[in-house]
């Protein structure tokens, strides 16, 4: 089995694994980062949102060789002790219930805003509509990605 070198949350890591793995199994198995979520496994429900290059995209879906010298971010990576504006809006709306597809919100939320950080409330729920939330707290969403933009302005 081939040897990978990955950058994950700014740290070079080593796994050894099939190339076509998906990123989403490497992250949670072999690194033990497990914020990052398996949802649907078909990138449809965002669980799983990963930043590559900065930019939001669905774990599950991306292997090792389609990632390669690119730079990776978990949710264990966004800030060391939870202090992103995101995160702290999260909070302050109280926004999470059961709190499973979270992470994968939270990171398409802050990948949006780092491009987008004075959206109207429209592109929030645009950029926001790709990640499924069970418990529908999409209006407490809406609000904390709004509060997040004012909070980084």
């Amino acid at each position: 089995m081939p040897t990978y070198q990955i950058n994950v949350n700014g740290k070079q890591e080593s796994v050894e694994v099939a190339s076509d793995t998906p990123v989403l199994w490497v992250l949670r198995d072999h690194l033990n980062l497990v914020g990052t979520k398996f949802g649907c496994g078909i990138g449809q429900c965002g669980a799983c949102t990963i930043h590559v290059d900065g930019i939001a995209m669905r774990s599950c879906g991306l292997t090792l060789e389609m990632i390669s010298g690119k730079a990776i971010r978990t949710i264990e990576g966004l800030s060391e002790y939870g202090e992103h504006p995101v995160q702290q809006a999260w909070k302050e709306i109280d926004v999470p219930q059961c709190g499973y597809c979270q992470a994968g919100q939270i990171m398409t939320a802050s990948a949006f805003l780092e491009q987008n950080p004075t959206p109207s409330t429209e592109e929030i729920k645009n950029a926001m509509h790709g990640n499924i939330c069970r418990c529908g707290t999409y209006n407490r969403i809406y609000k904390a990605v709004e509060k997040a933009a004012k909070d980084m302005n």
